[in-house]
């Protein structure tokens, strides 16, 4: 696989592993999101734009006779990549109601000539987490109580109350290794993207347990700047790794909440 095609596959991970802090425990307060919001980014590699990501919380789902959230991600290539690298990805998380831990994974790839099929289930009697990828499957790792998926942990961290100077931290899985999320929260900027100016909190993670290009980049960060308000609405994403550097702007939003009051 050349350079190229290894950043092109990058992309939907920076997505996620960036959104992956938490660390407080999440107030009794309302779900500051819903079933029917979708949020749209327009995904660059370097200048060039490279694909669309859109975040969508599905109705709610009944697991094993648990009702829960059902989250998912649609990343797609844009006409230009697709002529090279096409994508097509799928990632769908199943959690308990409050989002404070995972009960299923699924991963849906499309990339270029591979395919993959990934399922992650969690077995919370044994807190173990077991991979499987089409008819393969992974001996079963061991899992920290409130361990979460890397979509999941990004909505759990949207229910949490976020000050600046604090570092957070947060178990996570993709099934194949787990890892202790740390994630610091710079401080509030104004930006702008397509969808508008925003008040956002900065947040800046340590993406060296990631693995993979992450590893190979030294003292590698991810920059995630999320709407001051209770919702914390992600609006923005940057990292630069060794194949380049990666920007995500939300472009679209569709059945947002409308902007909660302070916690009392």
């Amino acid at each position: 696989m050349t350079t190229r095609h290894k950043a092109m596959r990058l992309w939907p991970l920076l997505l996620l592993c960036g959104l992956a802090p938490a660390v407080c425990l999440a107030t009794d307060t309302p779900l500051p999101f819903a079933p029917g919001e979708k949020l749209t980014f327009q995904l660059r590699w370097g200048v060039i734009p490279a694909a669309t990501a859109t975040l969508l919380v599905e109705p709610r789902e009944e697991r094993d006779g648990v009702w829960g959230q059902h989250l998912s991600m649609i990343a797609e290539s844009n006409e230009f990549v697709d002529v090279f690298y096409k994508v097509r990805d799928r990632i769908d998380s199943n959690t308990n109601d409050d989002v404070s831990q995972s009960l299923l994974y699924r991963n849906n790839q499309r990339e270029g000539h591979t395919r993959r099929n990934i399922v992650v289930n969690f077995d919370w009697e044994k807190g173990q987490a077991i991979f499987s990828n089409f008819a393969d499957r992974n001996a079963p790792i061991a899992i920290p109580p409130g361990t979460l998926d890397p979509l999941a942990s990004f909505y759990y961290m949207r229910t949490l109350e976020l000050q600046p100077g604090t570092v957070l931290h947060r178990p996570i899985t993709d099934g194949k290794k787990a890892v202790t999320s740390k994630v610091r929260v710079v401080g509030e900027e104004e930006v702008t993207v397509p969808a508008g100016t925003f008040q956002t909190i900065h947040f800046e993670a340590d993406l060296s347990d990631a693995g993979g290009v992450f590893a190979k980049s030294k003292n590698t960060k991810m920059n995630i700047w999320v709407t001051t308000d209770r919702r914390h609405i992600p609006v923005k994403i940057t990292t630069k790794v060794v194949v380049g550097s990666f920007t995500g702007e939300l472009i679209c939003m569709e059945g947002v909440a409308q902007e909660l009051p302070a916690t009392p």
